[in-house]
């Protein structure tokens, strides 16, 4: 599968998870996917990129440990796809027993000890596939309301895409850690490639913690330092607003649009057609097609 043209879905649902735009990434980026170059990837979240993308070597890193902890058990064989179903065939029949009860209880498990596959449970039982932690760091999205969530083919469909995810990591040379980005920064070398898809200025988020305007400055400012390539994901426009950030801090970059819909959040913004743009380093995009040029 490594390689494939085909759009697969990691186990993790986030806000604003990229499946829609793996394809448009990956036709207008031009890096060096093997050898001595690493896919640099300082914002994980779902990891959908990366996954699709299978770089040869990687540092792929989040300051939201539970994601990292659940890829790299993924990673070091801890979790499996048999393990998964298991884990999800049990718990999916507490929770049609005693439905929002037991999502409460494993809820209240899961902030105590932080165990990984509840992380997964709560992440596929939650309200909508949102995932949200208070400032205390604890996971607080309510029940999505569906006891019977976990279907036999629902739990077949998650193991495989753990299987996948497992598929995708084995035989490469990829280093998952818990890190902000600045400290990712310190680490890039100039044949690195660097993707970045930080949290989305003006929209409301707390996936996991707060990101502000100066934050996106700050970002964009050591970002046109690096020696090596480098693309930015966010948000242009929507129906509602245009994201200002892009013209005050890339316009001088080679900026290509992609419009789609998000269907995943609790918020009406997240539901809407928007206009994503893929900021490159110049050098780095892929020639444009024809129909790109019109």
């Amino acid at each position: 599968m490594k390689g494939s043209d085909r759009v697969r879905v990691p186990p993790i649902k986030c806000q604003g998870i990229k499946t829609k735009l793996v394809a448009f990434i990956r036709e207008n980026l031009q890096w060096q996917k093997t050898g001595a170059s690493r896919w640099v990837e300082p914002f994980l979240g779902s990891g959908v990129v990366a996954f699709n993308l299978a770089p040869q070597r990687a540092l792929l890193s989040d300051t939201n440990h539970h994601i990292i902890r659940f890829y790299q058990a993924i990673q070091q064989g801890e979790i499996t796809a048999d393990r998964v179903r298991h884990f999800l065939t049990y718990e999916g029949s507490q929770l049609a027993a005693d439905g929002a009860q037991h999502y409460y209880r494993v809820r209240d498990r899961f902030n105590q000890h932080g165990s990984s596959l509840d992380f997964l449970f709560l992440n596929r039982a939650c309200f909508n596939g949102v995932m949200r932690f208070n400032r205390q760091g604890q996971f607080n999205v309510p029940f999505c309301r569906k006891p019977h969530r976990f279907t036999p083919a629902y739990i077949t469909k998650i193991c495989n895409q753990v299987a996948w995810v497992q598929q995708q990591m084995q035989g490469s040379d990829w280093e998952l850690r818990v890190a902000s980005w600045d400290e990712i920064f310190a680490d890039v070398q100039a044949t690195d490639f660097v993707y970045l898809d930080p949290p989305y200025i003006g929209r409301h988020t707390d996936y996991y913690n707060t990101w502000t305007s100066m934050d996106a400055v700050r970002l964009a400012a050591q970002t046109r330092s690096l020696a090596g390539g480098y693309a930015l994901s966010m948000w242009l426009e929507n129906q509602y607003r245009r994201n200002a950030h892009i013209h005050d801090c890339w316009q001088d970059m080679d900026i290509r649009l992609y419009s789609h819909f998000y269907h995943v959040g609790a918020h009406e913004l997240l539901r809407h057609s928007m206009t994503e743009a893929l900021v490159i380093k110049p050098g780095y995009g892929a020639p444009l097609r024809s129909e790109q040029l019109t």
